[in-house]
């Protein structure tokens, strides 16, 4: 049986951090899914689509990595559905641990069956997060080396 795992987020936009996040799991795990969350509530920047086509960009879908929506349901209901028994979640901080120490003990109690595995990103890219990377990019400040290209340029044109 394969070893898989689901990695959900908004992802909006997707940094060098979830790219690293991303890399680490494909050397963990036979199939990664990537879940967009669609939660209208953030007021996303970027559609599902765009959002995709970011990840796209930086890896090719193969029977490794499939990137899809994920709306408005239980992550437990939804990786039950995708037939995914491991949830990954990125660490940066001691305050994500704080917040997703909570999520994976209610996912937990939803469902024991499902794990939680934490991955920290390289440390260049610890204090990164999608929120901060679009209020630079909106003071007109150079984010470039901080997302894949194709988001860099998305979102130059988004601020312009």
């Amino acid at each position: 049986m394969a070893r898989q795992a689901i990695y959900p987020g908004t992802f909006d936009p997707p940094t060098n951090g979830h790219i690293d996040v991303i890399r680490r799991s494909l050397r963990i795990f036979d199939k990664v899914i990537v879940a967009v969350t669609l939660n209208p509530t953030k007021n996303p920047m970027f559609s599902f689509e765009e959002r995709r086509k970011f990840f796209l960009d930086v890896f090719d879908e193969s029977e490794n990595l499939q990137i899809v929506s994920f709306d408005r349901q239980l992550l437990v209901k939804f990786a039950e559905k995708m037939g995914v028994q491991v949830i990954i979640r990125g660490l940066r901080a001691v305050s994500d641990f704080d917040y997703e120490f909570q999520m994976t003990l209610m996912n937990r109690q939803l469902d024991d069956k499902l794990e939680t595995v934490f991955l920290m990103p390289s440390e260049q890219w610890s204090f990164l997060s999608s929120s901060v990377v679009k209020e630079v990019s909106s003071l007109g400040g150079d984010v470039s080396h901080l997302v894949p290209e194709l988001v860099g340029k998305a979102l130059k044109n988004h601020f312009k």
